[in-house]
């Protein structure tokens, strides 16, 4: 049920971004973007606005992502993703040849939220780790499908004490990095900051735990 919440909000704030902004780091492609009616809302009852807005799109990413299909928030053909999912199994597992077999018009990529945690068995600095492996999924999206456009979504943000708990959710930081690697690569980047920054997502362990704020504008979900 919080994963369905998140990834309803996510795909709001990503819409409405989305129509307000284009392109985000670059307005020059704005027109290549999914553009959501300005009349469109973001309760339950417009799941088929957004399966509409999204048509020609596909998600990749990890659970928050995943959950998107699942419950019935897009269609599956619109979603590739799944659970403890890093930049690197994305590039790993054949991802890229999936979006490539769908071809779609937008990809919208939302992985980052495991690899900040990886253990330090495989790596002393996560965000760089990921941030590496990110340049190259992009490349290689880019390569299968040079029509399509590409937007970078962030990371969603964490309460103040989830980040005491676990030092290593340095999440501002990470997405500045995944913000300049947008620009980096040309690349739209989707700032969804503003939108999240009265309602953080305290994560703990495998637990999605929401502030008032957050619970109430949800509350229709």
């Amino acid at each position: 049920m919080f994963k369905k919440i998140i990834s309803t909000l996510v795909i709001g704030s990503t819409t409405l971004t989305l129509a307000a902004c284009g392109n985000g780091q670059h307005p020059q492609n704005a027109t290549s973007q999914p553009q959501a009616n300005e009349a469109a809302p973001l309760e339950k009852s417009n799941q088929t606005s957004y399966k509409t807005i999204f048509k020609n799109s596909v998600f990749l990413g990890d659970s928050i992502t995943e959950a998107l299909s699942y419950h019935d928030i897009l269609d599956e053909f619109n979603v590739v993703a799944g659970a403890g999912k890093t930049t690197e199994l994305s590039l790993m597992s054949g991802d890229v040849d999936k979006l490539a077999e769908r071809n779609p018009q937008h990809v919208l990529i939302m992985l980052g939220s495991d690899d900040i945690l990886l253990p330090p068995q495989i790596t002393d600095n996560p965000k760089q780790y990921s941030l590496d492996f990110y340049a190259q999924l992009i490349d290689s999206i880019k390569e299968k499908l040079p029509k399509a456009s590409v937007t970078v979504l962030p990371v969603t943000p964490v309460t103040p004490e989830a980040e005491q708990v676990e030092p290593r959710y340095n999440i501002n930081d990470y997405n500045q990095g995944l913000k300049e690697l947008a620009d980096k690569k040309q690349v739209g980047f989707a700032d969804l900051s503003s939108i999240f920054a009265d309602s953080p997502i305290c994560i703990v362990r495998t637990a999605f735990i929401l502030n008032q704020n957050f619970t109430h504008v949800c509350s229709s979900c």
